[in-house]
C-alpha cells in the first residue's frame, strides 16, 4: 500500500463508525447546551450554521454521518427560512400560526427527557462498577480511594474540542507539509505507545508535534477508532472542561481491528 499518496485520498479507504454515534437531535442539544440559549426559544439561525458547521467536519472527517443528519439540515434550513420570512395572508400575519420551531422543540424536548434518563443509569452504573463490596455488606472504594466522577465524553464534545486544535493551527505560521501522511494504524500504535508510558494524556497533547492538518486529522481519526476498539477511554470531569484520555484493558467483546490493506469502502 501506497502511503506517500496525499491524505484526501486516505480518508474515503478508512471510514470510522461509532457503536454509539449519536444522532442529529443529540447534535442540537449539544448546540444548545454550547450556547447556554433556551430549548424554548431556539436560536435557528445561528443553530443552523453550526449544525452545517459539525456536519461538514464529520463529512470531511468520513465518519459514517447517517441519511437523518442530512434530513434534519433539510429541516433547519427549511424552518429557517420560514422564520426570516413569515407567511402574511390577505396582508395580515396570523397570530394563531405556529412558530415553525415548534415541533422541533417537542422533538428535542421528548429526547432530552430519555436521554437524560439513560445518562443517570449509565452514571450509576460507572460509580457502582468503581466500587466492591466487603464480605460485612460495607461498600468501600477500589483500592481505597474515593471515586472521581468523570464520565465519558461524547462525540460531538469531542468534535468542538477539535475544532479548537484545528482553529489554534491556522494562527499558526511556518508549517512545514511532511513528504509522506502517517497511515491511521501508525498513528494508533503511537499514540498507544504514548499512552503506554503514563496513566493519561490530556486531549489537545495528542497533536503535539503536528506538522500539517493532515496530521491532526489522522491523529483525531486514529482516537476515534481507538475508542471504537475499546482500547481507551476518553472522559470529561464537567460539561466543557478538560477533555482526558485513559488506556485501558481491552475487554473481550471488543470489536476486532480491520487488517491493514482490507477494503473498508
Amino acid at each position: 500500500m501506497d502511503y506517500a499518496s496525499d491524505f484526501e485520498s486516505i480518508l474515503p479507504d478508512y471510514p470510522v463508525k461509532l457503536a454509539n454515534f449519536e444522532g442529529p437531535l443529540d447534535l442540537l442539544l449539544h448546540l444548545i447546551k454550547k450556547n447556554e440559549v433556551d430549548v424554548y426559544d431556539i436560536p435557528i439561525v445561528l443553530l443552523t450554521e453550526q449544525y452545517l458547521q459539525y456536519l461538514d467536519l464529520m463529512q470531511e472527517l468520513d465518519l459514517d454521518v447517517a441519511g437523518e443528519f442530512l434530513v434534519m439540515a433539510a429541516s433547519l434550513i427549511h424552518i429557517k427560512s420560514r422564520t426570516l420570512v413569515p407567511r402574511i395572508e390577505a396582508g395580515v400575519e396570523s397570530e394563531e400560526e405556529e412558530d415553525p420551531r415548534d415541533a422541533l422543540v417537542r422533538r428535542l424536548l421528548e429526547h432530552q427527557k430519555f436521554k437524560a434518563a439513560a445518562e443517570l443509569l449509565h452514571e450509576r452504573e460507572t460509580i457502582r462498577s468503581a466500587q466492591w463490596t466487603r464480605p460485612d455488606g460495607r461498600v468501600e472504594d477500589i483500592a481505597g480511594e474515593p471515586f472521581e466522577r468523570e464520565l465519558e465524553i461524547d462525540l460531538f464534545s469531542l468534535l468542538q474540542a477539535f475544532q479548537a486544535v484545528i482553529a489554534r493551527t491556522k494562527n499558526r505560521s511556518g508549517l512545514v507539509l511532511p513528504a509522506a501522511v502517517v497511515p491511521i494504524e501508525t498513528r494508533i500504535e503511537q499514540l498507544l505507545e504514548r499512552l503506554f508510558e503514563v496513566d493519561a494524556i490530556g486531549f489537545e497533547e495528542l497533536f503535539d508535534g503536528a506538522a500539517s492538518r493532515g496530521d491532526i486529522l489522522t491523529t483525531f481519526l486514529a482516537l476515534l477508532e481507538m475508542i471504537r476498539l475499546k482500547l481507551v477511554r476518553v472522559l470529561q470531569a464537567e460539561t466543557f472542561g478538560p477533555i482526558r484520555v485513559y488506556k485501558r484493558a481491552r475487554p473481550a467483546d471488543a470489536p476486532d481491528p480491520k487488517p491493514m490493506g482490507e477494503n473498508r469502502a
